[in-house]
């Protein structure tokens, strides 16, 4: 069973502006792609709904969809699953695309590997009690105090923190994006029904046709 997103999108009727157009209070009736859903707190909260996905090099979301629903349509599904609204800044890249990305934003091949900015190494007491965390963004300087419990002494951190270059941190944030969440198969249906439910429209403004249509003002008829 084939299950397309658009189908569920409501429609819009906007004034043409096509040259062979006839009358001033002529429409054209196209998708309204700026109306969307996004999952429910319950449902997008509730990680028990969804498995963990890494993405491989150059898996789009259609592959995925076919890879896990047996249905390249549902492409949409694995994007909302993740609140991904722009493809292009949200979806990993492929790793030719990425290299060429870093480059060009850093200008050379030197830069890319100057200092981006410090963390925080991980420290423990002599009860190895973590005291600091890893990963935190400090200055270079950057230096900590804290009363160790296994003996009541102050203890001052110094060289605690390590430098993370400016291509260590487009792969930290490329990996990121790799690593997504996907509804498991069972609870689509649960989706399509939230989606039939929020994509009609409301009676009450002006602009309301129909649950599936409105209609863009048509200021020509007054001008």
């Amino acid at each position: 069973m084939k299950r397309k997103y658009f189908r569920n999108v409501p429609n819009f009727d906007y004034v043409s502006r096509l040259p062979d157009s006839k009358y001033i209070n002529d429409y054209v009736q196209t998708k309204n792609l700026f109306k969307r859903v996004k999952m429910s707190e319950e449902i997008f909260g509730d990680l028990t709904l969804f498995d963990k996905f890494y993405i491989d090099n150059n898996e789009r979301p259609d592959l995925i969809a076919y890879k896990v629903y047996d249905d390249p349509n549902l492409d949409w599904l694995v994007l909302l699953s993740n609140n991904i609204i722009n493809y292009e800044s949200e979806w990993p890249m492929d790793q030719i695309t990425f290299n060429n990305y870093v480059l060009n934003k850093y200008g050379s091949y030197e830069a890319m590997f100057d200092v981006h900015h410090y963390e925080t190494q991980e420290i423990k007491d002599g009860n190895d009690n973590v005291i600091l965390q890893k990963g935190l963004i400090v200055p270079q300087d950057f230096t900590f105090t804290y009363t160790d419990s296994s003996t009541g002494s102050e203890v001052i951190a110094t060289d605690c923190t390590d430098a993370v270059t400016n291509q260590e941190y487009e792969d930290i944030i490329q990996e990121r994006k790799q690593s997504i969440y996907i509804l498991k198969p069972i609870y689509i249906s649960l989706i399509e029904e939230e989606i039939r439910n929020l994509m009609p429209y409301n009676e009450g403004t002006t602009q309301y046709v129909g649950k599936t249509l409105v209609r863009g003002d048509n200021i020509r008829l007054y001008s």
